[in-house]
């Protein structure tokens, strides 16, 4: 089924202000498909590791960062919450990347989306495996797309599965008990991979 122009204007009508929050193991296509994303419906591309990247942060919350582990959640809050109430990002949709990775922070990011005019819609979980992301890392090492990221390194692949496993897996059960959640096979074409969130997308936002 292709989508045409009319539902994707629908899917924007019913997103809104609102948000979406795209979930996956490394490599899985969050960043790609968040892209894809803005450029349709317009808004923010928002990812809560790139914010804490590029933030002035403490340094044990750095250490933690560096370890490949996820920030604690009153971390997390302090630092990656206000961003989303910025006067330049009202009045105008969110797509998020893995904000709220952690189990417990299910609600306050829905919170703060909410006080932010944001509320949050659906939960996109891009599926990929633990086989399929290592070999898209080492391809990866051949194109070089992703940046100097200290985090994409191969040593800390196994502790980043570890902390999806434990951490992140239950926020996505969290959403999917709620009827939020909208899952997704990543390893497809990009371009499938995107048919198969809108044609979700438009289902979910046609009920």
């Amino acid at each position: 089924m292709e989508i045409t122009k009319a539902q994707l204007e629908h899917i924007q009508t019913k997103l809104g202000t609102g948000s979406i929050d795209l979930f996956g193991r490394p490599f899985a296509g969050k960043d790609s498909q968040g892209s894809i994303l803005v450029e349709l419906f317009g808004g923010n591309l928002i990812g809560g590791g790139d914010i804490l990247r590029n933030s002035v942060i403490p340094e044990r919350v750095k250490a933690i960062m560096e370890e490949g582990k996820i920030v604690p959640s009153e971390d997390f809050v302090a630092i990656v919450l206000p961003y989303l109430s910025q006067k330049h990002l009202a009045d105008q949709p969110l797509i998020l990347s893995s904000a709220g990775r952690w189990h417990g922070e299910e609600q306050p990011v829905m919170d703060a989306l909410e006080a932010a005019g944001h509320p949050l819609t659906y939960v996109i979980y891009i599926r990929l495996s633990e086989e399929d992301v290592r070999k898209r890392w080492h391809e990866k090492e051949n194109r070089e797309d992703r940046g100097d990221r200290y985090d994409d390194s191969e040593e800390l692949l196994e502790t980043r599965f570890a902390e999806f496993a434990e951490k992140t897996l239950p926020v996505i059960e969290f959403y999917r008990e709620r009827d939020m959640l909208i899952e997704v096979d990543g390893n497809q074409l990009r371009e499938e991979v995107t048919k198969d969130i809108l044609t979700q997308l438009l289902e979910k936002f046609s009920d």
